[in-house]
């Protein structure tokens, strides 16, 4: 943290964290209601901004001894980004890999979706998707692509190896060159009427089913 911005009544209500601020060296600034609503982005702002150096790293470090990893390709939504951060750092993920020309997890919403999860879990950005895919295989783990269209079920894995999960753009899915690239396709069976799973609701199922079947 750089520096800390709050207000009269959020200065009064979190005495805890300005003392933690005031302890690590960290300017803290008092600032009018109306200057929070306008460095905040939400409709009823809590009263208190800080200024935080951004967390992604680099891909080879968040790689390293790496068993359970999510990556997002070309996901346009910073709630759903930032939601299946939190996911797989409920799950126990080792890292989630921003790939192609997925929001930056930094975006507001996408930080409010996490909550919190962005400082507990590494995250790596990357424009190059097939650069991606290879340092993923170097690594030691096999990618299973989400598909809809997948031949291969989810109940039908076994999960002896690293795994990578890879997840698409809300509507349109994958890219094909992803889905041919990846070591298999994988899809989610749907045992009612629904025609398809959202986003985040699908990362879920597949991070945890990997995740509870790993620590078993």
């Amino acid at each position: 943290m750089h520096e800390l911005f709050a207000t009269e009544r959020a200065a009064a209500a979190h005495p805890v964290l300005l003392t933690a601020a005031a302890d690590l060296a960290v300017p803290v600034s008092p600032i009018t209601d109306r200057a929070a609503a306008g460095l905040s982005e939400t409709v009823t702002p809590q009263g208190i901004v800080a200024v935080c150096t951004v967390v992604d790293r680099p891909l080879e470090t968040v790689l390293a001894a790496a068993r359970l990893v999510v990556v997002l390709v070309d996901v346009s939504e910073p709630g759903n980004a930032g939601t299946v951060i939190r996911v797989a750092d409920a799950a126990g993920a080792d890292a989630v890999l921003l790939a192609g020309d997925t929001v930056d997890p930094h975006n507001g919403k996408s930080v409010r979706s996490a909550a919190g999860s962005i400082f507990h879990i590494p995250l790596a950005r990357t424009r190059d998707v097939p650069a991606a895919l290879t340092a993923l295989r170097a690594a030691g783990l096999r990618t299973f692509a989400a598909s809809g269209y997948a031949t291969t079920s989810l109940e039908a894995l076994r999960f002896t190896t690293p795994v990578a999960w890879l997840f698409g753009n809300e509507a349109h899915g994958l890219p094909v060159d992803v889905l041919a690239a990846a070591d298999e396709s994988v899809r989610i069976p749907l045992y009612g009427k629904a025609e398809s799973l959202n986003l985040a609701t699908a990362a879920a199922v597949c991070v945890y089913t990997t995740a509870m079947a790993t620590h078993r």
